[in-house]
């Protein structure tokens, strides 16, 4: 029994020492601590326990920090935590400087942070300056002055613009100007042939304009990859208005024609009503003496006589029917 005592006793003490040995590594990181002073890039061992205790893996950081001194760069230690902990990426931070120094591209530390905080992939935006991107603009549609519409796609290469890349436009914007001066530079001219026939004047007047002014880029040059002849949009717009022109038209004809009708049934009407008023005056005229009977009945021998002469020559008029 007591020797049993004594080995779990002993295993305890063992298991106590195990945990209390891995505290000890764990809030002093000594390979770190090692792995930094042989490379120069010396770490005090109470600036890795602070690490630990502001919740900073100083694994990330120590590593960043020998990277930077092994390619000849100095970055105070303090900078590099405080950049983590503002939500910063530290090796991306680092991996960009190391860069920027290789292609001889000024790149200070608070430069590299501001651009990372700001959202911007900072490694991305060196190896743009060091290598150009090329974007492709989707297929942009402009009419010239003749009417013919022109569909054009081009190609824009733009370098990184290292001091701009904080607060400057990005590829959207570029697209959409280089999209603007197409269209205006289609549209100035007088005919779709001087275009087809000198596609490069679009990109000499573009880059007049400094369509890179406030972005991010540098736009190095626009290439026009492809211009397609579309369809006569002058032709379609005079077809459109002549047609809105005779609707216009007609509808003008119908009211007059409205308005004829309309005063013929006025008169019409009158007429209608002035008839009503000669029997009453023929019967004015007997009571005050004015007409006789003779004089009535010669009228209506006159109206008879009329009536027949117009229905003899109706009929005269009138073309026989085919049997």
């Amino acid at each position: 029994m007591e020797l049993e005592t004594q080995i779990i006793g002993t295993v305890g003490l063992l298991l106590i020492a195990l945990t209390i040995l891995a505290g000890i590594l764990y809030l002093i990181p000594i390979p770190l601590w090692i792995a930094a002073w042989a490379s120069n890039a010396y770490v005090g061992l109470l600036t890795l326990i602070g690490m630990r205790f502001r919740r900073v893996p100083p694994a990330t950081v120590v590593t960043a920090r020998i990277s930077a001194v092994k390619a000849g760069l100095t970055i105070p230690i303090n900078d590099l935590e405080a950049h983590f902990l503002a939500g910063g990426d530290v090796v991306k931070v680092v991996n960009a400087m190391i860069s920027a120094d290789k292609a001889n591209i000024p790149m200070p530390f608070k430069r590299a942070a501001a651009i990372d905080l700001a959202g911007r992939d900072v490694l991305e935006a060196v190896q743009m300056s060091v290598l150009p991107k090329v974007i492709e603009t989707p297929r942009i549609t402009a009419v010239a002055k003749d009417g013919i519409q022109l569909i054009v796609n081009s190609r824009v290469t733009v370098r990184a613009n290292i001091d701009r890349l904080v607060g400057g436009a990005g590829e959207e914007t570029v697209i959409a100007r280089v999209g603007e001066g197409m269209v205006s530079t289609i549209g100035s001219s007088t005919t779709h042939k001087d275009v087809l026939e000198n596609p490069d004047e679009i990109s000499k007047h573009i880059l007049e304009k400094g369509l890179d002014a406030g972005t991010a880029f540098e736009i190095l040059s626009i290439d026009i990859a492809d211009v397609d002849v579309g369809e006569n949009i002058g032709a379609k717009l005079q077809i459109d208005q002549a047609n809105a022109d005779k609707q216009i038209a007609q509808a003008k004809a119908e009211e007059r024609r409205a308005m004829a009708v309309a005063l013929e049934q006025e008169m019409r009407a009158r007429v209608i009503e002035a008839e009503a008023e000669v029997p009453k005056a023929m019967a004015e005229a007997f009571r005050h003496g004015n007409l006789g009977i003779m004089d009535y009945y010669r009228m209506k021998n006159v109206q008879a006589d009329t009536t027949m002469r117009e229905s003899i020559a109706d009929s005269e008029d009138t073309p026989p029917s085919k049997s």
